[in-house]
């Protein structure tokens, strides 16, 4: 019997009888590649083989209820939530782990997302000590992942159990006999089905898996961690549809050099999107930064031109960080125009605005722009602190130490007012900053603040008077 096969587009999922050099559904060049066509004889034989039918450990028909709860029934109520003891985890997840939520957790190779793992695995029996764990590596022995945990210091009171193991099914049959609370699976690309003939870590196998464990997720109740890496050009390996598929999309991120770790949200169907956790990579594992901004704002000393500090609001926290802007004369018949941390299509606008509203010349020089400490900001509210680092690097005026500002410009010149004032005062007044420029908006809306002074301004070539 001849074997079928088909070529699928490891970007996108596109599957063709025959090969393609472009794939037509993402217009990616040589990403096809054969894959056999699993047949139905095959699936059921692995579904056999776990023991596993209709909703994998809750086999029978399909449960409905009504939207409202019958009488005797639990009342609606928060979501219930199980904590990590990981108060920064916690904050990024929305409030702590939902039971029956599947989760992704995405990073460059070796910047320590086993060990979060980890030591979530221990936070979590720290606040419920009934709850079981199953952690299954698909590239670590257990020997490996004992010899990390006893580095890190986690115990597992005889409620975190470890497993090797590749073939889903095979984790599948150990998943029906403990019937653990919470799975972490480390690392997708490392699983694989006996549904499909295709190799691990192609598209077919990375959706079927994903799929496969969300119907496990859901059907049975059980808090699910999936571990994936990122490819060269920042995405989690494998198809998008991997991430449409999860609730909770996380991704563990690291600037060159440092040793902080910074865990993003992504998406969230529990919390909010935009919220951010900082960690420090130490010896003894991943340790808490409570108070980011001072981290950002370590190196700062006395002022020097070319810098101002902003406030950007990473979901509801407020963060401090330094904005540097270096001007210099460009040899060059086109100026360069590099940014890091901001985009270099907004830093271009808000040099423009510059040129335009304060007659500032920038035509015949270079400038660089960078956001200190590797943060991304994509919030408007920095755009002044970005105006200002540049004005002040090409005019050669420090900024005194203790000024924060906070405001969004309008192509017009104007100084538009941003959400959420109050809690970045709050956070430049804990960390002694004295003197505020915000939206005129903005400051007529507050009032007075006590220990700050609040600098209205309503256009940005009103800056200059501020330092006179």
């Amino acid at each position: 019997m001849k074997i079928k096969t088909q070529y699928v587009c490891q970007s996108c999922g596109y599957a063709a009888s025959k090969w393609l050099g472009r794939c037509t559904g993402c217009e990616g060049w040589g990403t096809l590649v054969e894959e056999k066509v699993g047949h139905t004889s095959n699936r059921e034989a692995a579904l056999e083989a776990a023991g596993l039918h209709g909703a994998l450990l809750n086999a029978g028909r399909t449960q409905w209820v009504g939207l409202e709860p019958d009488e005797g029934e639990e009342k609606l109520g928060p979501q219930r939530r199980m904590g990590t003891s990981i108060s920064e985890l916690d904050r990024v997840l929305g409030g702590g782990l939902v039971p029956d939520s599947f989760v992704l957790l995405g990073g460059d190779p070796g910047i320590g997302k086993s060990t979060l793992l980890l030591q979530m695995a221990q936070g979590l029996l720290k606040k419920q000590p009934e709850v079981k764990i199953l952690y299954v590596s698909g590239e670590e022995s257990i020997d490996q992942i004992r010899g990390r945990a006893h580095r890190l210091g986690v115990s597992g009171k005889g409620q975190i159990f470890l497993a090797a193991e590749t073939l889903l099914e095979n984790v599948f049959a150990t998943i029906k006999e403990l019937k653990p609370d919470v799975i972490i699976m480390d690392s997708l690309q490392t699983f694989s089905t006996g549904m499909l003939e295709s190799a691990p870590g192609s598209v077919s196998q990375v959706r079927e898996v994903a799929a496969r464990l969300m119907s496990l997720a859901k059907s049975s109740g059980v808090n699910i961690w999936l571990v994936g890496h990122v490819t060269k050009d920042g995405n989690i390996a494998g198809p998008k549809v991997v991430e449409h598929m999860v609730d909770t999309v996380l991704y563990f991120e690291a600037e060159a050099g440092q040793t902080y770790r910074l865990l993003r949200t992504v998406k969230n169907r529990f919390g909010s999107s935009r919220e951010l956790g900082v960690f420090e990579m130490e010896g003894e594992g991943l340790r808490e930064v409570l108070n980011p901004s001072s981290l950002f704002l370590a190196e700062r000393k006395s002022p020097v031109a070319g810098t101002a500090v902003s406030a950007s609001l990473e979901g509801s926290r407020p963060i401090l960080v330094e904005l540097q802007g270096l001007v210099t004369p460009s040899a060059l018949s086109v100026p360069r125009r590099t940014a890091v941390g901001m985009d270099s299509a907004r830093v271009s606008l808000i040099a423009a605005i510059l040129e335009k509203h304060m007659k500032l010349s920038l035509a015949e020089y270079d400038l660089f722009f960078n956001v200190a400490g590797g943060l991304k900001l994509s919030e408007p509210a920095c755009d002044l602190a970005a105006a200002v680092a540049i004005w002040s690097s090409r005019e050669d005026i420090a900024i005194p130490n203790g000024w924060l500002f906070i405001g969004e410009l309008g192509l017009t010149g104007e100084v538009r007012r941003v959400s959420q004032p109050e809690a970045r005062i709050e956070e430049a007044k804990k960390l002694g900053f004295k003197t505020v420029v915000i939206p005129k908006s903005s400051a007529d809306r507050l009032g007075k603040v006590s220990g700050i002074e609040l600098v209205p301004l309503q256009r940005i070539d009103e800056l200059p008077r501020l330092f006179r």
